[in-house]
């Protein structure tokens, strides 16, 4: 859909005050965004941005808590992270307008500053597990309220509130949702002992760019301070990354022994919110990955 006259006018002014000159948006080019929300690239005086437009009552807050993230990530001086100019609301659109980024080719060396920038974003932590604010994967809420451990907030604030999603839209069968309570009783046994580790939270191909100087950049965050294994199994979900990035990984920070068994463990929350999302086939993943651990 074309971009909003008033809002074009917006998004100039912002940028105007972010490039210190006029900056009114000459071309709306739309691009890819996803399924969530339309996305343009804005050609101005000032070079090039980034943005994003929903309607501003269909996800409260939802650009607000991206921008959020996206600032945490940047914060952890880790990888490269598109800084945020602007966020708001005009008349019925919400959007948040963001740094431009050029993309360029995925080489060796792209792949290897991946791994380590990744190892030096989950070193970031936190006294607790969660976050002071909620914020969205996909469409869906994410509930982050903060606990003491780990098994904890992975049952109470990402396991039970998908699953209890699943059921009520009947998209998950009762025996799933009895081995489910009987993986509650041992995810402390399951789960090596780490700190909380800030993760991008939705890692999967999609959401990273390779710049055009060949560096890897973060996107479309769902931040929170969880497991790190969490990251590296999302990674794996939808074809993996190269594997000089898990090896550059672990030169970094060695993951403990097993990670690679506690891929599907972990993925039992994304696979759930793919079911609410999207149904199909993914209720019938689910079930299989319950029945390798319990």
């Amino acid at each position: 859909m074309p971009l909003p006259g008033s809002l074009a006018e917006r998004l100039g002014e912002h940028i105007a005050r972010h490039a210190g000159a006029y900056a009114e948006v000459e071309q709306a080019v739309p691009v890819g965004g996803g399924s969530i929300n339309d996305a343009y690239r804005l050609d101005t005086a000032a070079g090039r941005f980034f943005v994003k437009v929903n309607s501003a009552d269909r996800f409260p807050s939802m650009f607000e808590a991206e921008a959020d993230g996206l600032r945490r990530l940047r914060d952890a001086k880790a990888l490269r992270v598109p800084s945020v100019i602007a966020t708001g609301e005009d008349h019925d659109d919400a959007y948040l307008l963001l740094e431009w980024i050029e993309e360029g080719a995925r080489t060796l060396a792209f792949w290897e500053s991946f791994g380590r920038g990744l190892a030096r974003l989950h070193a970031h932590t936190s006294e607790r597990f969660g976050l002071e604010r909620d914020n969205y994967i996909g469409t869906l809420k994410q509930m982050n309220t903060p606990e003491p451990d780990w098994p904890g907030f992975f049952v109470h604030h990402r396991l039970e509130p998908q699953l209890k999603l699943a059921r009520d839209r009947k998209r998950m069968e009762a025996g799933a949702c009895f081995r489910f309570e009987r993986l509650f009783a041992k995810l402390d046994r399951l789960f090596p002992k780490e700190p909380p580790a800030l993760l991008h939270g939705d890692l999967w191909n999609g959401n990273f760019l390779c710049d055009s100087e060949g560096r890897p950049v973060l996107i479309d965050p769902a931040v929170y301070y969880g497991h790190r294994e969490m990251d590296l199994a999302m990674t794996r979900l939808f074809g993996g990354l190269d594997p000089a990035a898990y090896d550059a990984y672990q030169a970094e920070w060695p993951l403990e022994a097993g990670w690679e068994e506690r891929v599907d463990l972990c993925n039992l929350y994304p696979l759930l919110v793919h079911v609410n999302l999207f149904g199909g086939g993914y209720a019938a993943q689910v079930e299989a990955v319950l029945r390798r651990f319990v």
